[in-house]
């Protein structure tokens, strides 16, 4: 490298960072029974198309797009992508706990296996439109927790559920005050 040449960095610091998660405890992660159905309908919340993987993966890379030119929203990105990953977590330890596999395959209804992949993804370049495709991911994801609830009869899985749901609402309301800032 020539003396005179500055390296190119980014001063976006994530220091003290802290995941975008409502105050509030999360029931223990435990379930009732073993069962390898409620298992295999979890690996889609952990690893199908609408997924904590598919959040964090796409949370994670609109960070990286933006922090060279918005420190402050690629942070909260980055802060909601680390709930994700703790939701990612707790989704799998649930998976086991079940009986189940966690091998980033989803379990699809017909009962055939979906690999993750990154066509999963909304990535679109335009600030505006990452967000936009943000909430819809979210609210997605809402309603498919939803109906994973009816579908599963263990109140401690289901509980998790739900306050994973509250999380992701919370996060709705974040990403929709930073599109009102765009």
């Amino acid at each position: 490298m020539e003396k005179n040449l500055k390296p190119i960095t980014n001063d976006c610091s994530m220091a003290g960072l802290k995941p975008a998660m409502l105050p509030m405890p999360y029931p223990p992660i435990q379930v009732q029974r073993r069962n390898p159905g409620y298992a295999a309908i979890l690996t889609n919340d952990y690893c199908g198309a609408v997924s904590e993987l598919s959040a964090v993966t796409q949370y994670i890379n609109n960070e990286n797009r933006l922090s060279m030119e918005n420190c402050r929203l690629s942070r909260i990105l980055l802060e909601i992508a680390v709930a994700e990953m703790m939701h990612l977590q707790k989704l799998g330890e649930l998976i086991v706990l079940l009986g189940g596999e966690v091998d980033f395959s989803a379990v699809r209804p017909n009962g055939t296996q979906a690999q993750w992949t990154p066509s999963c993804l909304t990535l679109p370049r335009e600030v505006r439109k990452m967000l936009c495709a943000d909430i819809q991911a979210e609210k997605d994801a809402i309603a498919q927790y939803k109906n994973h609830i009816e579908m599963i009869e263990d109140e401690c899985v289901t509980a998790v559920l739900r306050r994973i749901i509250r999380d992701e609402e919370y996060h709705i309301v974040m990403l929709k005050a930073l599109l009102e800032e765009c």
